[in-house]
C-alpha cells in the first residue's frame, strides 16, 4: 500500500453542498469538526433531524479518496463533494466498520459507515450520482461516495498530515450507508 495521508481539508458552518478548504480544521471528541454544520453529538443532516433528532451522529466527519477524483467525468476538486478530509493512498472504501484512522499526531476517527449521496450531487454536476452509485457484477449496489466517522479523539488535523490505519479485529463488518 502506497503512504496514506491527508491532501485537504475542508469544514463549512452552513448547510450547504460544498466546503470550503481550510489550512487545518480542528476535531473534537465526540462531535465532528469544529465549526461545521454537521457538529454535534446527535444528528445534524437536515432531513434526518427532521425524521428523529435524537438519533446519535454517526457522520460527524466525512472522508473521500482523492483517487475517487480520478475516476469520474466531472472536474472535482476537494472539498466540492462536501467532505471535511480528502485523502490519498488509503482505499476508504475497502475498509470494515469499526477501522479507526488516525489522522495527523492526535486526531481519532472511527469509521462508521457509507456516505449515501443524494441527488444534491446531480445539482452539483449532472450526471454524476450515477457515477457515484452504481451496482456491481452481481447486482449489488455500490456507493463511492465516501465514508463516515466519529471522532474518537481531537485535535487538529492538516494536509500532509499521515493517516494511519488501525482494522478492528477478526473480519470486520463490511460498511453500509449511515
Amino acid at each position: 500500500m502506497t503512504h496514506a495521508r491527508i491532501v485537504s481539508v475542508s469544514s463549512d458552518d452552513e448547510h450547504r453542498f460544498s466546503k470550503p478548504r481550510r489550512e487545518a480544521i480542528t476535531l473534537v471528541a465526540g462531535l465532528g469538526v469544529d465549526g461545521d454544520a454537521h457538529f454535534g453529538a446527535t444528528v445534524q443532516h437536515r432531513s434526518r433531524v427532521r425524521r428523529d433528532p435524537t438519533q446519535p451522529n454517526l457522520r460527524q466527519v466525512h472522508l473521500i479518496h482523492r483517487e475517487l477524483f480520478e475516476e469520474v467525468d466531472a472536474d472535482v476538486a476537494p472539498g466540492e463533494l462536501g467532505e471535511n478530509v480528502t485523502t490519498e493512498g488509503l482505499d476508504l472504501l475497502a475498509l470494515p466498520t469499526g477501522a479507526v484512522l488516525r489522522l495527523g499526531s492526535d486526531a481519532v476517527v472511527q469509521v462508521t459507515g457509507l456516505r449515501n449521496p443524494c441527488v444534491q450531487i446531480d445539482r452539483f454536476e449532472p450526471g454524476l450520482l450515477k457515477q457515484l452509485v452504481g451496482t456491481d457484477a452481481e447486482g449489488r449496489t455500490v456507493r463511492k461516495a465516501g465514508v463516515m466517522g466519529v471522532v474518537l479523539a481531537g485535535g487538529v488535523v492538516r494536509p500532509g498530515d499521515d493517516v494511519v490505519v488501525e482494522l478492528p479485529d477478526g473480519v470486520g463488518e463490511p460498511l453500509a450507508p449511515v
